[in-house]
């Protein structure tokens, strides 16, 4: 076991090992795995969580990108008949191959911070074939994930992740709890795809664009952030007020000013 903790936490993949048997507890319980269950780990490093998610005797995926912790993970989980093992990117792996006839996947990770925004879109991609999702996250982000309308957190994170899924943030993890500590505190959260969308947009698509749009200038109105693609006219005939800043709207509103958004962009 000496030999695990020699691999260095490389920093082009912001990696930084969990190595608090409390927190490492407190994750595991708060999953909760089940035996008749299909895991997906993103990111397992040295095993931390991975121990304890095939104790539970589920079956249990994980992907792995550095390929110096492949010997590692394969010499501690290899002999598990409930252990597979892919050596990849995350952010390029298509997550539906690995279910079968209607199975969902519960997706775990500790995941680094400088892709955690982009993984987490790719994973909404997917959400058909996801149960639920419990990340560790920078605390800011997973504030932004949780945050509401009318603040400074409120943005295209929040509103794209609440339009998919159900969003708790768990609990607070101090930088102590990590090798190397990272110069940031993290958080747990819990996304839970949506049985039923509150709030079904006609094409998706077009409501990240016009999230995007409204919020990369998030100081100026809805009527100058949204020019370009919905003119005053068409903002009040969904309902908004084009002089309100993006962060005022709520996710209904995003909503409609898709859906008018699509009207207008329909094949004659």
């Amino acid at each position: 076991m000496s030999e695990l903790y020699q691999h260095r936490a490389r920093k082009r993949f912001g990696q930084n090992f969990l190595h608090d048997a409390g927190i490492i507890h407190r994750i595991l319980r708060a999953i909760h795995a089940r035996p008749d269950q299909h895991l997906l780990e993103i990111g397992p490093g040295q095993g931390a969580i991975t121990e304890g998610l095939l104790g539970s005797d589920a079956r249990l995926d994980v992907i792995e990108l550095d390929q110096d912790l492949i010997p590692l993970l394969k010499m501690r989980f290899g002999l598990d008949p409930k252990f597979t093992l892919h050596q990849g990117d995350a952010l390029k792996f298509d997550f539906a191959s690995l279910v079968e006839g209607g199975e969902k996947l519960r997706v775990v990770g500790n995941l680094p911070y400088n892709i955690s925004t982009p993984l987490i879109f790719h994973l909404l991609d997917h959400a058909a074939v996801i149960e639920d999702m419990h990340f560790m996250l920078q605390k800011e982000v997973v504030e932004r994930m949780a945050a509401g309308p009318g603040g400074g957190d409120w943005g295209r994170l929040s509103i794209m992740v609440q339009y998919h899924c159900r969003v708790e943030h768990l609990f607070n993890v101090g930088p102590g709890a990590f090798n190397p500590p990272p110069k940031v505190d993290s958080a747990i959260v819990r996304l839970v795809p949506h049985a039923v969308l509150p709030h079904p947009a006609k094409d998706h698509r077009l409501l990240e664009r016009v999230v995007r749009e409204a919020f990369n200038q998030r100081r100026k109105t809805l009527r100058n952030t949204l020019k370009n693609l919905l003119d005053a006219q068409a903002i009040e005939a969904a309902g908004v007020d084009g002089s309100l800043r993006p962060e005022q709207l709520d996710l209904a509103a995003f909503v409609r000013l898709a859906d008018q958004l699509a009207l207008q962009t329909k094949p004659e």
